[in-house]
């Protein structure tokens, strides 16, 4: 691909398992086998196919991701990414990083243009909201800066109402500084 295609990035509050986007990225642990929250949302709308892929990947260190089909869902691809349990430590948010760059990369070597990401880190791991907002959001703006000519769709599918507005308003403020893009 030779000429420049377009990125973009949107929030809505919805429920992730519901994307229509190529793939969706869960929120996972270690394990990979499911557990509460986003991660536990998709493996019961998944099925139980993906459990028994899941079982094959061996886990997951924090920041990494890793793939699998989406089986039931809508998207066709489940990106596996592991957030890291928030202590406060510069080390978190180059983890948190990790996992929305390392998604980015591993649904662009599947020739994916599109993809639905949660809050990762916000619920259970304890990330500020606030602060993990700004990470998601410099991560994926530098991520199209560096990818000019790969078109990619971002969907931010936040769970509640306050999550979608912390968003929009960090996007907002950064676009107007012109501090991301």
């Amino acid at each position: 691909m030779t000429e420049q295609q377009h990125s973009s990035i949107r929030f809505e509050t919805m429920d992730i398992t519901r994307a229509d986007t190529a793939c969706i990225v869960n929120a996972a642990n270690c394990s990979l086998l499911g557990g509460g929250g986003v991660d536990g949302a998709i493996h019961r709308a998944a099925g139980p196919e993906l459990l028994a892929e899941c079982r094959t990947l061996h886990g997951c260190n924090t920041g990494e991701a890793k793939i699998t089909k989406g089986y039931r869902l809508q998207a066709q691809y489940v990106i596996h990414t592991v957030g890291p349990v928030y202590s406060g430590t510069e080390k978190d948010a180059v983890l948190l990083r990790n996992c929305y760059w390392n998604s980015l990369e591993l649904a662009r070597s599947y020739g994916l243009h599109s993809m639905a990401f949660p809050a990762i880190s916000t619920g259970a791991y304890g990330y500020p909201l606030e602060a993990a907002t700004e990470i998601a959001l410099k991560t994926v703006a530098d991520w199209f800066q560096a990818n000019p000519h790969y078109g990619m769709e971002v969907l931010m599918a936040c769970y509640d109402h306050k999550t979608c507005e912390i968003y929009k308003k960090c996007w907002e403020k950064h676009r107007n500084e012109k501090s991301i893009l």
